[in-house]
């Protein structure tokens, strides 16, 4: 544990601290360092943009989703060669699941003994942030919080009323200050920034958020603060190579292979997930259904969130993509889906009083709402048969749409798991199964839930045999 890391925080979200942490990660890497960038909390979109600044994944770092004996074999994993590790929280420092900071940004920063940089939005405010920030230093003195810096400044007087008042109080650098920026780099939508698949000047904006970086902040200090890191001589159980190598899966000659639903309408995925199902023995393939006319030949098709909402008409055209997506889920084929997945096999997806025809696969009409309708972790209690997971099983996630279902005119018998927190599909359930498709409004973590990947892959192979059997009979 003598990785040069930092934590990037803040008192709420909001406060700026994902366009910081882009900052800074693409600005160290124009220095020539090798950045790992990591994401505390359920996210995918910041975690995108944070892959797009350091040039390679972004790993989650989750205490809910993932038990802290896993986070640490992956931090040490994908951080033991890098130069620095940039950390960026999520909502305020302490914000947790109860009060005493339960999975909170404050846990993980004592839990991976990383020192802390808070950014403050300073809007309107002066003298009132140090004592914001003493506060933050003394509720819990094992956070090592160990700089400020200031986002959205008024102007010169405004800053240097802040570092004084910040730098005296609190005996804590202030390593820079942001000015309240008159062009938006990073455009937002309902669910927070727009994704960068979505995002056509995405290198533009990350380039801008490293220019105000070297302009605005103490690099080198930030550097040096990652650096004074304590040094833990030993750790108490191995490094797992958690999906990094590649084996075949048994009994195979060949590996089973694993469609990936991946564009800017389906770009939900945890890389996790993705080494999970490599690891597993499967070979993934990456396809979409706004470029691609038909599936490809795979065993197993693995369909995450997005926003297929903003993809609609596109989606509704690929006639013949739907078609025998249908074909196939009739037939067995395994299908896992999440979120933006399971709106994409409903029936149709109503925006605006326009409907737009789905694959059809689940007898679900969804409609979109201007506020969240499930938002926050999840805790499942798989209740029903299904392909996936074993009755009695208790899986933890998080879920957040705006979409909701107009009209469900399946059985309730086929929603398979219960909701011990969360809001799921409809009336506390979640987990629609039909055949050997399971979808859900819950996102799973491959680290939290080591069962879904194995039972993707063992699916595919059994529907593989199947098909290479038919395929003999056929040809006797």
């Amino acid at each position: 544990m003598n990785c040069p890391r930092i934590i990037i925080s803040a008192l709420r979200g909001g406060s700026g601290k994902t366009i910081l942490s882009v900052g800074i990660v693409a600005a160290l890497r124009k220095r020539g360092y090798y950045v790992a960038p990591f994401k505390k909390g359920p996210d995918y979109i910041d975690a995108g943009w944070l892959a797009t600044a350091a040039c390679q994944p972004c790993y989650n770092l989750d205490t809910f989703l993932i038990k802290k004996e896993r986070i640490l074999d992956s931090f040490l994993l994908h951080s033991s060669n890098c130069d620095i590790a940039v950390i960026e929280g999520n909502r305020g420092l302490y914000d947790g699941i109860d009060i005493k900071g339960t999975t909170s940004t404050a846990e993980l920063a004592k839990f991976l003994q990383t020192p802390v940089i808070l950014c403050i939005d300073c809007t309107k405010t002066t003298r009132t942030m140090a004592a914001a920030v003493l506060g933050c230093m003394h509720f819990d003195p094992d956070v090592l919080i160990k700089a400020v810096i200031l986002n959205r400044v008024a102007g010169t007087r405004h800053e240097n009323i802040l570092r004084k008042s910040i730098e005296y109080h609190c005996k804590i650098p202030v390593l820079g200050a942001i000015p309240k920026l008159g062009k938006q780099y990073f455009p937002e939508r309902h669910m927070g920034l727009i994704p960068t698949p979505e995002h056509s000047w995405a290198n533009d904006s990350i380039d801008a958020a490293s220019r105000i970086a070297e302009q605005y902040l103490d690099l080198d200090a930030i550097n040096a603060i990652a650096q004074d890191v304590p040094i833990q001589k030993s750790v108490q159980k191995p490094v797992q190579k958690l999906g990094a190598v590649k084996k075949k899966a048994p009994c195979m000659k060949c590996p089973p292979r694993i469609g990936i639903v991946k564009d800017s309408a389906f770009q939900f995925y945890y890389p996790e997930n993705i080494e999970a199902l490599v690891s597993e023995g499967a070979e993934t393939v990456f396809i979409s259904p706004l470029s691609d006319k038909s599936i490809p030949v795979v065993d197993a098709l693995y369909i995450g969130g997005g926003f297929p909402e903003t993809h609609a008409k596109e989606l509704a055209e690929n006639t013949n993509f739907k078609n025998q997506l249908k074909l196939l889920a009739k037939d067995g084929f395994p299908i896992y889906a999440e979120c933006g997945g399971l709106m994409f096999l409903g029936e149709e997806l109503v925006i605006e009083g326009r409907s737009y025809p789905m694959a059809g696969v689940l007898p679900i009409i969804f409609g979109l709402s201007t506020k969240p309708q499930g938002h926050g972790y999840t805790v499942i209690a798989v209740e029903g048969k299904n392909p996936y997971f074993e009755i009695g099983t208790e899986l933890m996630g998080h879920e957040f749409h705006y979409s909701r279902v107009l009209k469900w005119k399946g059985d309730n018998n086929d929603l398979v798991f219960k909701m011990k927190r969360g809001t799921g599909f409809i009336d506390k359930r979640d987990g629609i199964c039909y055949k050997n498709v399971l979808a859900t409004y819950t996102h799973l973590h491959a680290l939290g839930t080591p069962s879904w990947a194995k039972a993707l892959v063992r699916n595919a192979i059994l529907y593989k045999n199947q098909n290479s059997q038919n395929r003999k009979r056929a040809s006797i």
